[in-house]
């Protein structure tokens, strides 16, 4: 189903009944990232997948800052006459989660962010990054969505997934092939990590109950997320193990239980 802004159509589903939960996927993910899960938690949450600006199935006719995007997803729960959400987010999907709760708090009761940044501090990190997410969105528009994928799924970031059944493996493949080249190139310019606004400054205005997930193979997050929980004032972070960024693909299991034991008390 479509919800239409001034420049954004997003593509959003949602099942069951109960409190909301909405699902954000990461940098070449889309709605389909949290299948399995939307089947566990319907017959006890209403849940909202939802297809970033770029990805999957939603259409922009321009650009889209994370800052819109917020603004956009916002209208979309009031559109669904949804009072305040739980949100949950991977990676970009959860920077995007984190922006969210910053800008509209009162929209959020709950918020879990798996493998995510609050952005980075520093302008000079912020410049360097921005020029490094440029080159690889012409890298994508140069070479083609099937290089890039071949490119991104060997990050090391992504070597613990080389663990995973083939069949996993696969279906995360063909979700990164199913993406257009533009809409990354324009996720990357537009709602990258040194673009968005850095919330490090802001973390302890956060009155939220916020669960942080990090694989414990992660060691970058790992370190990020422990500085974010000190800053948070009702935040705990859970180091997952046999995981490495992507928990909800590598221990969907253990992922799946520790979010529906927060939820349930939030």
């Amino acid at each position: 189903m479509y919800f239409s802004t001034s420049n954004t159509s997003y593509w959003y589903e949602t099942t069951g009944e109960g409190e909301p939960v909405v699902l954000l996927h990461g940098f070449t993910g889309s709605s389909e990232t949290w299948s399995g899960f939307v089947r566990q938690w319907q017959h006890e949450f209403q849940v909202i997948t939802i297809d970033l600006p770029g990805h999957g199935k939603t259409r922009h006719s321009r650009p889209v800052t994370m800052e819109e995007c917020c603004s956009d997803l916002v209208s979309l729960f009031n559109h669904l006459a949804l009072r305040k959400v739980h949100v949950i987010g991977y990676s970009m999907g959860g920077r995007t989660a984190l922006s969210l709760a910053m800008l509209y708090p009162e929209k959020l009761c709950s918020l879990t962010l798996e493998s995510t940044s609050p952005g980075l501090s520093y302008e000079q990190e912020r410049m360097d990054r921005r020029n490094r997410d440029t080159q690889l969105a012409k890298r994508l528009e140069r070479d083609g969505i099937e290089v890039f994928v071949h490119f991104w799924e060997n990050i090391p970031l992504f070597d613990t997934q080389k663990k995973l059944l083939n069949d996993t493996r696969q279906k995360i493949r063909n979700e990164r092939l199913n993406q257009s080249a533009e809409g990354l190139a324009m996720s990357l310019r537009s709602m990258g990590t040194g673009q968005q606004p850095s919330w490090w400054g802001r973390l302890h205005e956060l009155k939220l109950p916020v669960l942080l997930l990090a694989g414990a193979y992660d060691e970058k997050f790992i370190g990020i997320n422990k500085k974010m929980a000190k800053r948070m004032q009702q935040a705990s972070l859970r180091l997952i193990e046999n995981a490495g960024h992507a928990i909800h693909v590598e221990q969907p299991q253990i992922f799946g239980k520790i979010v529906t034991e927060f939820l349930r008390t939030k």
